[in-house]
């Protein structure tokens, strides 16, 4: 089961896939090929706007939806998508509950089970969202305010795009990809 190993970065670690070369089936289990738009549903009814980043707790996917400027839900045993942060259309910068939420082209996203971390590329922001209220609060940086060598605590750190994220279960790392740098955050609160 799942539960026997660590879970960090959205990934099952010290567990093999058993996949195999030439033998690995590709099903489509959400959204619908070469349509694109915003529809919360099931299977192919579903609709995503650029899904970029995708993690899991092992009994669901979070998918950041880029050009939707939202985060999506999909229940891997059913393929049921939800929203659960953000609004489509809406891109903008607001910590709040659900779809009161607002993204700027988010990227990245990982998971430590109970969080999702987000990075907030147009908004050089990195974001946390609690799994089962849908609360999005801004972790580090400051909408609108890109820079570089500036490291610093909350809003006082600077990003120039962040994209890849990951944790380690302690800490997240971020891929800040106009700096050229991997940067780390560091809080017991993460």
């Amino acid at each position: 089961p799942v539960s026997s190993f660590a879970l960090m970065g959205g990934a099952v670690q010290g567990r093999d896939l058993n996949l195999t070369m030439g033998n690995a089936m590709v099903t489509t289990l959400a959204g619908s090929s070469g349509i694109f738009g915003f529809a919360d549903g099931t299977g192919l009814a579903a609709r995503f706007n650029g899904p970029y980043g995708i993690t899991t707790d092992g009994a669901n996917l979070y998918v950041s939806d880029n050009s939707n400027h939202t985060i999506r839900k999909v229940v891997i045993a059913t393929g049921i998508v939800t929203t659960l942060a953000g609004s489509a259309g809406s891109s903008g910068s607001a910590d709040g509950t659900g779809s009161a939420a607002r993204f700027n082209q988010p990227v990245g996203i990982t998971t430590d089970g109970m969080n999702l971390y987000v990075t907030d590329y147009h908004n050089y922001t990195i974001r946390k969202i609690v799994i089962a209220t849908g609360a999005v609060t801004t972790l580090a940086g400051s909408a609108g305010i890109l820079g570089s060598n500036y490291d610093g605590t909350g809003s006082a750190a600077r990003f120039y795009a962040p994209q890849g994220i990951t944790t380690d279960g302690k800490n997240l790392y971020i891929a800040d990809t106009y700096n050229n740098t991997i940067r780390k955050i560091s809080n017991a609160d993460l």
